[in-house]
């Protein structure tokens, strides 16, 4: 689950991590005000109006505006606010700038990339640092690898502190900076346990003139598999931001990630699931998702996915691959008859039932009438959706 950067710093506060002075503006009045509060306050007319969306590369796409004065932080709102910006990130479709954060401006002396994310692979917290900030990681981490300093954190001691002096070393910081850098290190660390993050990164981390350090910027993705127990999150959701059929999919209680293929993938188990999609790309298709209804679905939740999946307009067939192990063939069959009966279905349909009241789920699917493909194994399956959805 990923959340605003101005979200992101107020998290940031409650842990004690130094940020700029900020306020959310949802119109242009709004942010002409909060410029006008920073200007009172700071003393400083130099503000920064930042559209808030969820990816990375604003600045380079002009969604980041350094201004002087209330008046021109207006006309800076009036050009981001409903503005589409399109970033590495974002995709050709871009996103639509919703929401503003007006910021005091800073005199900067040095800008540093720092961030923290879940090492599957080793198990452990990864600590990064870069004397890079500003710039995107990945084109760092392909050009210049060896500028990315990392350490890995044991969950038995947390954070050490020569852990982060050692990164502030070799990143050149020295005096007050690494102090401040080494204990804003631990606090983005106690934030990133408690608050069940996955990833948590300052792009960047600024040292000011004066040798302060603060965090200029805030990306912060929760785990969601923690969800239950942060109730809190639902109000930090901007559903605006988010895939509206992975919305629906969740809230039916369904696995679903949206994809850029043209065949929809209805499975039962992930590990099926991501079988299912690598068949159908050997045999040289692309699925459009991956969809897991899991081994206890209900017929509504069957037709509730077979819905989802019919709601993306680039699907041009679909294939349902179905082991009955808890999940009866019966159910399943059920579900795909009245899914099919009520979309009114008009892109081939392929049918793979296995295990549990199989024979009872085929003939239920041969004698509904319906314009349904049975597939003998999973191997069959994915040829015929594969060749029928390519004369799409």
């Amino acid at each position: 689950m990923n959340i605003h950067e101005y979200q992101g710093k107020q998290i940031f506060q409650r842990y004690g991590v130094p940020t700029p002075k900020g306020i959310p503006a949802f119109t242009v009045p709004e942010a002409a005000a909060a410029a006008k509060q920073l200007i009172s306050d700071t003393g400083n007319e130099v503000v920064v109006v930042k559209a808030q969306i969820h990816a990375g590369g604003r600045g380079k796409a002009g969604g980041v505006k350094v201004v002087k004065g209330a008046a021109a932080a207006e006309e800076a709102a009036k050009a981001l606010l409903g503005a589409t910006l399109v970033t590495p990130q974002t995709g050709p479709k871009g996103k639509v700038v919703q929401r503003l954060y007006v910021e005091q401006g800073l005199a900067i002396e040095r800008e540093i990339y720092m961030a923290m994310l879940v090492d599957r692979e080793v198990r452990r917290v990864l600590f990064m640092a870069s004397t890079e900030g500003g710039v995107e990681i990945e084109k760092v981490a392909e050009e210049t690898p060896e500028k990315i300093l990392k350490v890995w954190i044991d969950p038995a001691t947390g954070l050490m502190p020569y852990q982060a002096r050692k990164i502030g070393f070799a990143l050149g910081l020295s005096g007050k900076t690494l102090n401040q850098f080494s204990a804003m290190a631990g606090k983005l660390y106690e934030m990133f346990v408690a608050e069940d993050c996955s990833m948590v990164e300052v792009n960047p981390f600024c040292v000011l003139k004066d040798g302060t350090a603060v965090a200029l910027d805030a990306k912060v993705n929760f785990d969601e598999n923690a969800s239950f127990r942060h109730k809190e999150w639902e109000d930090l959701r901007d559903a605006s931001e988010e895939n509206a059929v992975e919305t629906a999919a969740k809230q039916a209680g369904l696995s679903y990630v949206a994809l850029d293929g043209n065949i929809g993938c209805l499975v039962n188990g992930a590990g099926l699931a991501m079988s299912t999609m690598d068949i159908i790309k050997h045999f040289g298709g692309q699925p459009a998702n991956f969809l897991d209804v899991g081994g206890g679905a209900t017929k509504e939740q069957v037709t509730e996915a077979f819905t989802i999946i019919t709601k993306d307009p680039s699907v041009r067939g679909i294939f349902v691959n179905i082991f009955g192990g808890i999940m009866k063939c019966d159910v399943i069959a059920a579900g795909v008859i009245a899914a099919t009966k009520a979309v009114g279905l008009k892109v081939p349909l392929v049918v793979r039932l296995e295990g549990t009241n199989v024979e009872l789920g085929r003939k239920m699917l041969e004698e509904s009438g319906l314009a349904i493909t049975p597939a003998n194994d999973m191997k069959d399956g994915a040829q015929k959706i594969v060749a029928l959805a390519g004369k799409g």
